[in-house]
């Protein structure tokens, strides 16, 4: 279903049930998955890749090169995974050599109007960028995560899948995984209790990560101090592994 005022590259390939709506633009070397909607004035550059079941609103605008004065014209990409929806006005820019070549959202993510992916930037599934929210270059944000409306992301920060940013921050280094953080500059406000519950995880698991927390970010010892102390006091079940080795694998530093 391909409305006669759109564009589409030959070279580009489109599955089965795929809507294209008015004066939208498809570039060559685009790939677009069965039961994907494109809507008006959408334009979708070379080189990109969108899963099945995705609904990009209308005047987004994916695949674009990088604004990277690094960047020479060489073949990079974007990937959208299954199930995402993309709303009105969101930029998605492909990769850099610099980086790995790619940038990537993961599939069932949401991304609000207006929000922007910089190059190289790698999204888990069901990541959630409300209205505004700017990723710099570089940046990973873990599966289920939120980012609030109107957030700035610096360059190589990563975010920790289930932690929640609340909106208007400025955020300068690593979240980790399963907390709240605010502020300008950003802060941590404890852990992302509500968020935890919803997605399912026991009270166990809740009460332990808690006690991590506590730990590495409440009593005032080094960080080496608080991680060894951690892993002699508090079962190491699987989350509380995410949370240290989360923290251990840091290169900008962690948001305390």
């Amino acid at each position: 279903m391909i409305h006669s005022t759109a564009i589409v590259d030959p070279e580009a390939e489109l599955a089965p049930n795929v809507t294209i709506g008015p004066y939208a633009v498809i570039n060559a070397n685009v790939t677009i998955g069965s039961g994907t909607t494109i809507g008006a004035h959408v334009v979708i550059d070379e080189n990109v890749s969108i899963g099945p079941d995705c609904r990009i609103y209308q005047f987004a605008a994916i695949g674009a090169p990088p604004q990277d004065f690094k960047f020479g014209g060489e073949t990079t990409y974007v990937k959208i995974g299954r199930g995402s929806v993309i709303r009105e006005f969101v930029t998605v820019h492909r990769g850099t050599a610099a980086g790995d070549g790619y940038t990537e959202v993961g599939e069932e993510s949401f991304l609000m109007a207006y929000t922007h992916v910089a190059h190289d930037c790698k999204l888990g599934n069901r990541v959630v960028l409300a209205n505004n929210a700017t990723l710099a270059g570089h940046i990973t944000i873990e599966d289920y995560a939120t980012v609030g409306g109107l957030v700035a992301v610096h360059q190589y920060v990563r975010i920790g899948r289930h932690a929640f940013v609340g909106g208007k921050s400025a955020v300068v280094k690593d979240i980790p995984p399963f907390v709240i953080a605010a502020g300008d500059r950003a802060r941590l406000h404890g852990m992302n209790s509500v968020g935890l519950k919803r997605a399912g995880m026991s009270g166990k698991t809740i009460s332990l990560l808690k006690k991590t927390y506590r730990i590495i970010f409440r009593i005032g010892l080094t960080l080496n101090e608080s991680l060894e102390r951690v892993k002699a006091e508090v079962e190491q079940v699987p989350e509380v592994i995410a949370f240290t080795d989360f923290i251990k694998a840091s290169r900008r530093g962690i948001t305390r």
